[in-house]
């Protein structure tokens, strides 16, 4: 988003009083310990988030997508089972218990997930949209971080500028989507139909009208597109090329040991490897969480079996093992892929005329925040945030606050970091890392595999809890 202009008469709101905590960002990371913070009566906390409402991926809003883990995924089941702020107990406000129990559902569809989510952000006090946070420093008179925000209005302009004191912050400025470096000047351009898969939905009435079209991309996103673009094409007509880097349309690892990847147990056990082990293993483990589900490659075959029921076969093409070397306007209306086939070592181009980005997304640049922290940060050799076993930066330590990292530590922590079952687990680690006590008690063991052959020491029990200020209203 570009910064807003600052107002032509500002007006500088400024608490005094230092929070306890202040979260930057309010995605389903933050929301989770937004409300697993709420009942705690000792904390002071506020949290911002510069858009105007909750939001989640709404491009990807498809009809009939579902979440990839089951309901029990919430923002605080795993944490708090007793929360008011379980989906259960939202679907109970809603009266539609009894049709949940029979429809049976393990996986919600994705839109449900996400006005489960507008629900719990409605509702939560504490919370302020369209506050764009600044800056933030470290006061070494004071030990408190000083955060700066702006006010936005409801046109995305700057209302008032305001500073806010705390003792600790929570980032969870989530994920932002990934262009690839060949892709971004068509995707840059304005008018090219080039367009990444989170804004899909918006895009997709013009879409489906092209000729031909392209998706990029082999993971659950990718395969969403094109089932829904296939579906929406006539027989015999489909004009469709998927494309996609990796080797094969893999279905994700979904096996109940394989799923214990997404643990705890798993967590600790990365966190404590060796950074270049780590880093060995992050990309080696794509299938874990970057593979399509059994469901919708069923779903995908079942279509394009369908279509050859009279004979002959769709007009789709689908090809992994392909990167996309450059690409470029043919005339005012065509876009020309320049591909290369990694295993046959050959190379091709096809001409289309939109295309689907399902290219997966990248941790947001935690720099422009976080540069008056610099000085005091610690990186690992590629210059990346060292983060430590409670999800907080490793900082000087002259810092006497924390600063928690919420889904952007997939370097530190594992491919369980941007997965929702492991949301809760970590809102009560950094709520008993900060209160100084079990506030949310949690289990000292979640898998049945043992990984490695050292067993990894679990997390001390909580320190006594720092002096904290008392509940204040905003």
């Amino acid at each position: 988003m570009t910064p807003p202009t600052p107002p032509k008469h500002p007006v500088h709101h400024q608490s005094e009083a230092p929070r306890d905590l202040v979260g930057i960002g309010i995605g389903p990371s933050n929301l989770s310990l937004a409300a697993l913070a709420h009942p705690l009566a000792e904390l002071d906390t506020v949290f911002y988030e510069q858009h105007p409402a909750f939001d989640w991926h709404p491009g990807l809003l498809l009809d009939g997508a579902t979440l990839q883990v089951p309901f029990l995924a919430d923002l605080v089941t795993l944490a708090d089972p007793a929360s008011p702020w379980t989906f259960l107990n939202y679907l109970k406000t809603r009266e539609r218990l009894f049709p949940f129990y029979f429809a049976e559902r393990f996986h919600i569809h994705r839109a449900e997930y996400a006005a489960y989510c507008r629900w719990v952000s409605d509702s939560l006090p504490g919370l302020h949209f369209g506050h764009q946070v600044d800056a933030v420093r470290w006061n070494p008179e004071r030990d408190v971080f000083e955060v700066d925000y702006t006010q936005l209005d409801t046109d995305g302009e700057a209302e008032a500028l305001g500073r806010t004191y705390t003792k600790n912050i929570a980032l969870g400025i989530g994920t932002a989507p990934h262009i690839p470096e060949p892709m971004r000047p068509l995707a840059e351009a304005p008018g090219v139909p080039v367009i990444h898969a989170a804004d899909y939905l918006r895009h997709r009435e013009s879409f489906l009208t092209a000729d031909h079209i392209t998706v990029i991309g082999s993971g659950q996103s990718g395969a969403e597109v094109f089932l829904d673009l296939l579906r929406n094409r006539p027989v015999g007509h489909e004009k469709i090329h998927w494309l996609a880097r990796t080797e094969a349309f893999a279905p994700m690892e979904y096996s109940k040991l394989g799923l214990e990847h997404f643990t705890p147990d798993y967590t600790r056990y990365f966190h404590a490897l060796p950074e270049p082990v780590r880093d060995r293993l992050v990309p080696a483990q794509w299938q874990l969480h970057k593979g399509i589900d059994a469901d919708t490659i069923a779903a995908i075959h079942d279509e394009l079996y369908r279509r050859t029921l009279d004979g002959g076969w769709p007009e789709t093409v689908l090809t992994p093992g392909v990167l996309v070397r450059t690409a470029g306007r043919i005339g005012s209306t065509k876009i020309e892929l320049h591909l290369e086939h990694v295993q046959q070592a050959s190379r091709s181009r096809i001409t289309t005329d939109a295309v689907v980005l399902a290219t997966g997304y990248r941790d947001r640049p935690l720099d422009r925040i976080l540069a008056g922290l610099d000085p005091y940060m610690r990186r690992d050799a590629s210059e990346r945030p060292r983060i430590d076993d409670r999800h907080r930066l490793v900082l000087d330590p002259s810092v006497t606050g924390s600063v928690y990292v919420q889904n952007a530590e997939t370097h530190t922590h594992g491919v369980g970091t941007p997965d929702l079952g492991l949301t809760a687990w970590r809102s009560a680690s950094i709520l008993n890392s900060l209160t100084g006590k079990d506030s949310y008690p949690l289990p000292s063991r979640t898998a049945f595999t043992s990984f490695g052959l050292t067993p990894q020491p679990q997390i001390p029990p909580a320190r006594q809890p720092k002096t904290l200020t008392p509940l204040v209203a905003d």
